[in-house]
């Protein structure tokens, strides 16, 4: 998108602002597309479109069902609505009607939640959806896509709009370093490797793709070398990659900003097991809520740590070494 063209490598942008920055620009070559929110425009970096657009923008007021309803009966009459709000409202509140009313007809909604997971910080465990993604998951056609940066945010929104289908868009709250830039590939459903590494992979979605490129620097100062994978769409999985990395490293680490239940760890797990078993580690929220505190210090408190990744990484290649010497013996 030429919006993020002045965006660089190493710069900190909220994943939110190349939504916004999208749904502005797609909005000006495609008629069809429209905008709804549940009074939370400026949250949704939706406002620049309401004032661009005030007809094909729709205020729904603190009712997110409704929102939903309404998302899923414009997209049926052949518009392409993207109905933002904050995560734990669209994937909580408003999940009866996103399965029944998006999923269960195909309806070609892109459901855009915010402030994810523990990035939704002071506002505290009522608002942090730590798990949204094990809840849209198993909704059957839902594509589900978790950008690790704003230009990602931006590609990503180009690609759910012209896809046919329901989408899941997962936005986090805070600045977040930039990883890819004007040359970087984006398809849905296909993860990209940004690191090479031969001893463990680290998987990793959305904001903790920077988490775990900084643990893969770490690795390498003892000698370890990590494959890194940004697993921006969980849903279809890229399993091939995974394969693919399985074969070259045999070990893998998973990081997100989630639940460690049904999110991208769980995902990795069940697919891997089909195809490829190999250790696993992942790293996320344990089986708990968050609490109210600044996103860096929710980080450290609940384990999103390069320390911790790091960790995690030298037991799945222990377990690998384990593995492998018993095979050599028979067991």
């Amino acid at each position: 998108m030429s919006a993020t063209g002045d965006w660089k490598p190493g710069d900190s942008r909220t994943i939110r602002d190349g939504f916004g920055q999208a749904i502005v620009e797609l909005a000006e070559r495609d008629e069809r597309i429209v905008a709804l929110t549940a009074d939370l425009s400026e949250a949704l970096r939706v406002h620049q479109f309401a004032e661009r657009y005030p007809s094909r923008f729709f205020q729904m007021g603190i009712a997110e069902q409704d929102m939903i309803g309404v998302a899923a009966g414009l997209a049926l009459s052949g518009f392409v609505p993207f109905a933002t709000t904050f995560a734990i409202f669209a994937t909580s509140r408003a999940n009866e009607q996103v399965r029944l009313a998006v999923a269960y007809n195909r309806a070609n909604v892109k459901i855009v939640g915010a402030l994810a997971g523990l990035h939704a910080g002071e506002d505290g465990a009522t608002h942090q959806a730590l798990e949204d993604i094990a809840a849209m998951r198993a909704l059957p056609g839902m594509t589900i896509v978790s950008p690790a940066d704003a230009r990602q945010a931006a590609r990503a929104t180009e690609a759910a709009a012209a896809m046919d289908g329901p989408v899941y868009l997962r936005l986090a709250r805070t600045p977040t370093r930039i990883v890819t830039d004007e040359s970087s590939p984006f398809e849905l459903g296909k993860a990209n490797v940004l690191r090479e590494g031969r001893d463990v992979t680290l998987v990793a979605t959305g904001p903790a793709v920077p988490l775990a490129l900084d643990a893969a620097d770490r690795l390498e100062e003892s000698g370890v070398g990590a494959r890194v994978i940004d697993m921006h769409t969980i849903k279809p999985l890229d399993e091939a990659r995974l394969v693919e990395a399985a074969r070259f490293t045999g070990a893998f680490v998973t990081v997100e900003d989630h639940s460690v239940i049904g999110g991208l760890g769980g995902a990795v797990c069940e697919a891997l097991a089909r195809t490829a078993p190999a250790p696993i580690e992942v790293v996320g929220v344990a089986d708990t809520f968050g609490e109210s505190g600044r996103p860096d210090e929710l980080w450290r408190k609940y384990g999103l740590t390069v320390e911790a990744v790091v960790a995690r990484a030298q037991r799945a290649i222990e377990r690998k070494a384990g593995a492998t010497a018993a095979a050599l013996h028979g067991r």
